[in-house]
């Protein structure tokens, strides 16, 4: 089932274009290499083989230009009435769980959408949405969630997230383009999980992956980080807890 068609970029299903699996890693993408080093994140790459169903991949002739991943889970049990303050790290684990102990699932939760540097621009994101959104109608679930990575946060740090989401254009719409993306294709804000991501490491890895010194105690700003990483000398870490927007698609 081919979702969408736009000029000679296509959208499918991982599950109907196995082939692709490995492919959808290589893209030329802008994510901050910190982020990556959230420790729950070490599981992402498995998503593809264990819920191929889930997501999708774009493609250009036989070239992979963006990707989507979703996860399936149960939201209907004990201690999932809401949507969590864990976010991104807590959906995955709470998916991760479900398919170990084989539970029922009722609702999809979109763990990323990454397009190709080369293909920014095309609205390939309200696609590549429109397709994580069908997948998950096409498996019976009710509902597509997803933890924001609000895309324009990362140049007003010192904004706390919940101020951030409130910003409208004229129009009513969220002044933050992602955030603007989910609601027009009918998502509605639901709540912030506060520490949707967590990465901790000894400031020398920090100043591998930035560039800056981290040589003083006290909030850095990290370039592509949403809010400012806390550094601590004295105990050898620096902390980054990033919030995210929870955003609830109903099918």
């Amino acid at each position: 089932m081919t979702i969408s068609a736009d000029d000679r970029v296509l959208s499918t299903p991982l599950a109907e274009r196995p082939e692709l699996a490995g492919q959808i890693w290589d893209l030329d993408d802008s994510w901050p290499v910190f982020v990556v080093e959230d420790l729950v994140a070490n599981a992402v790459p498995a998503v593809p083989e264990w819920f191929p169903q889930h997501c999708v991949v774009a493609t250009d002739g036989d070239r992979v230009v963006a990707r989507g991943l979703s996860v399936p889970f149960n939201a209907r049990m004990s201690g999932r009435e809401e949507l969590p303050d864990g976010g991104w790290d807590q959906l995955l684990v709470w998916a991760l769980i479900d398919r170990r102990l084989g539970r029922p699932v009722t609702t999809a939760g979109a763990l990323e959408v990454t397009i190709d540097n080369a293909y920014l621009g095309r609205g390939l994101s309200h696609r590549m949405l429109a397709a994580l959104r069908e997948t998950a109608r096409a498996r019976g679930l009710d509902a597509l969630v997803a933890p924001v990575r609000p895309n324009g946060k990362h140049l007003r740090p010192h904004v706390p997230m919940s101020e951030y989401v409130r910003e409208l254009r004229p129009d009513g719409l969220p002044e933050d383009p992602w955030l603007r993306v989910h609601i027009r294709a009918g998502g509605t804000v639901e709540k912030i999980a506060p520490a949707s991501m967590t990465v901790s490491a000894p400031p020398a890895r920090w100043r591998a992956w930035t560039g800056l010194p981290f040589d003083r105690d006290g909030d850095v700003v990290v370039p592509g980080a949403l809010v400012p990483v806390h550094c601590d000398l004295a105990h050898d870490h620096a902390v980054y807890v990033e919030p995210n927007v929870w955003v609830r698609h109903r099918l």
